[in-house]
């Protein structure tokens, strides 16, 4: 069995969410023994699509015409598409047409999480769709004291600061203009955002929330995992206000390095972490500074141990036997 892995567009997103799922089908093919490639001149069995550009349809048409079999990966929704950037609500509506005749085009859909599943299933596709993680390398994030002050260093924060990190694009689904209102409320706290995306595609809101000066408040942009991980080892709270996901990467990795989490309750983390149990939620703005306040004080019990397990259930050596095992499934359907 032979895979080629493509993603139309791919220096584009390599620095993103959907870059690290890609850079994990790398590893669990290798962790397997799977011979893959990313080059379209190269013979293959299965074609991984992992994007919906006009290139990849035409990729997945030219797959069926020799007699290939296609997997589309369904990274993107309708509703994940809408508050993104200028104009993407008013698009959407096509968007999500382009998007059912893109994925319809494969022998088996992948998607991240049951909710994802949940919405495509509504789309009318009528293809078989099997939710598979887009993992996390737990071992890469695991907790490390010694990254976690290079971190605060590295950024000037002293060591009695209570510092709270989020991870995202500058876009409003991630849930940024609550994240710099927060940082308003709470000026007792540090708050550093890392990520970004051009400033030009966004409405006025998003550039005004970018441009917020405060003395706690500090947009670093993209860093490398490797910078990152040292975040994660050295602030004292994961913060994920985002509106919308098909999975959420960041907050794996957040797990994953056992630091507190507070996240947005919405349905696509029902289905594996629990308000209390694993990560603290909140919905509103006053839940937020209040479980904030609550959880840096030490007033809610440290819940960083049954983070780290939930992480581990989505680890990439458990996600790469998953992703092995459709493989061979589709391979072999006739």
């Amino acid at each position: 069995m032979k895979v080629l892995l493509y993603t139309e567009f791919y220096k584009a997103f390599k620095k993103s969410g959907l870059g690290k799922a890609i850079n994990h089908q790398k590893k669990a093919l290798e962790e397997n023994n799977i011979e893959y490639t990313t080059k379209l001149s190269d013979d293959y069995d299965i074609v991984h699509i992992n994007y919906y550009g006009p290139k990849s349809y035409a990729l997945a048409k030219k797959a069926k015409r020799l007699g290939k079999k296609v997997i589309y990966h369904a990274h993107s929704t309708e509703e994940d598409f809408r508050n993104s950037f200028i104009l993407s609500n008013k698009i959407a509506p096509a968007f999500k047409k382009w998007l059912i005749k893109c994925y319809s085009m494969g022998d088996h859909i992948l998607t991240p999480t049951p909710y994802s599943k949940h919405l495509l299933e509504g789309y009318g596709i009528k293809k078989p769709i099997t939710d598979i993680s887009n993992g996390i390398d737990v071992d890469f994030f695991k907790h490390n004291d010694k990254l976690g002050d290079e971190f605060r260093k590295k950024y000037n924060f002293k060591d009695d600061d209570k510092i709270i990190m989020a991870v995202g694009l500058w876009i409003e689904r991630k849930g940024i203009l609550d994240f710099v209102e927060l940082a308003k409320r709470m000026p007792e706290y540090k708050f550093i955002w890392f990520g970004s995306s051009p400033l030009s595609l966004s409405p006025k809101k998003i550039k005004d929330a970018v441009n917020t000066k405060l003395s706690n408040l500090l947009f670093a942009g993209y860093v490398e995992p490797s910078v990152l991980r040292g975040a994660y080892s050295g602030c004292d709270l994961y913060l994920f206000p985002t509106l919308e996901e098909t999975e959420g990467i960041p907050i794996m990795e957040a797990c994953a390095a056992k630091i507190p989490a507070l996240i947005r309750d919405i349905p696509v983390f029902d289905e594996w972490l629990t308000d209390g149990v694993n990560v603290y939620k909140a919905k509103t703005l006053d839940e937020f500074e209040d479980k904030i306040k609550k959880i840096l004080n030490g007033n809610l019990p440290n819940l960083t141990c049954e983070g780290y397990k939930a992480a581990e259930k989505r680890d990439i050596k458990k996600v790469g036997k998953k992703l092995i095992s459709i493989y061979e499934d589709v391979l072999n359907e006739k």
